[in-house]
């Protein structure tokens, strides 16, 4: 569920959703200032598909919103087209802002990894490419030291006897993706499931996470 939809206009614009202010800007940025002023707090997470990443984080108590997108590459204004073409360096990733009196940067973590498969380089179940990857997108110093402990726990659990390959690095812009692929499940719920079903997707997080994925 998005906050905010891309504006033609050539001046930055407040516009007010759900209760909370956000800053859009000709480039379909969301500026972060406004949301901080709101004693508010955004995470940002690639898990392959954004369409899959979106409903797990919006079941939450005390997310406010989730932005599907495209971060951690060079080009600027990137369309869907540009970022599948491999050549952007952009991962499709979902910006998460939330309540941080209502809920935990450590929660979204948890949530983030019981819901990729965090063994495989540049793909996501049917999905390859490094737009794929999955990565740990941190803003400051606290998200990126709760980012780091929470690898190390799964590194140290002993769960899996293959390294952990998903990236933490810190946050770069966000690019708001077509408004069609924001709230896809929702939009097109017969679709989305048929696709997350035929991807496997929730196959192999069973094999992963078995019981803590449920």
């Amino acid at each position: 569920m998005t906050t905010t939809q891309r504006l033609s206009a050539s001046l930055a614009i407040a516009v007010l959703v759900g209760g909370v202010i956000a800053l859009v800007t000709a480039e379909g940025q969301t500026s972060a200032t406004p949301v901080a002023a709101q004693g508010l707090a955004t995470a940002t997470f690639a898990g392959g598909c954004f369409w899959c990443m979106e409903p797990p984080f919006d079941k939450l108590d005390g997310v406010i919103s989730t932005t599907s997108g495209y971060t951690g590459g060079e080009r600027r204004h990137p369309t869907y087209g540009d970022v599948s073409s491999g050549r952007t360096a952009h991962a499709e990733a979902v910006e998460v802002v939330y309540d941080p009196t209502k809920l935990s940067y450590a929660q979204l973590l948890d949530v983030f990894w019981l819901n990729i498969d965090p063994l495989t380089r540049n793909r996501q179940f049917c999905d390859g490419g490094a737009q794929y990857r999955t990565t740990i997108f941190f803003h400051g110093d606290q998200q990126e030291r709760l980012a780091r402990e929470s690898k190390q726990r799964i590194e140290d659990s002993g769960r899996f006897d293959q390294p952990i390959v998903t990236q933490i690095v810190e946050a770069a812009e966000f690019w708001t993706a077509e408004d069609y692929h924001q709230d896809y499940y929702l939009k097109n719920p017969l679709r989305y499931k048929f696709y997350r079903f035929s991807c496997g997707r929730d196959r192999r997080l069973d094999e992963l996470w078995g019981d803590e994925n449920q």
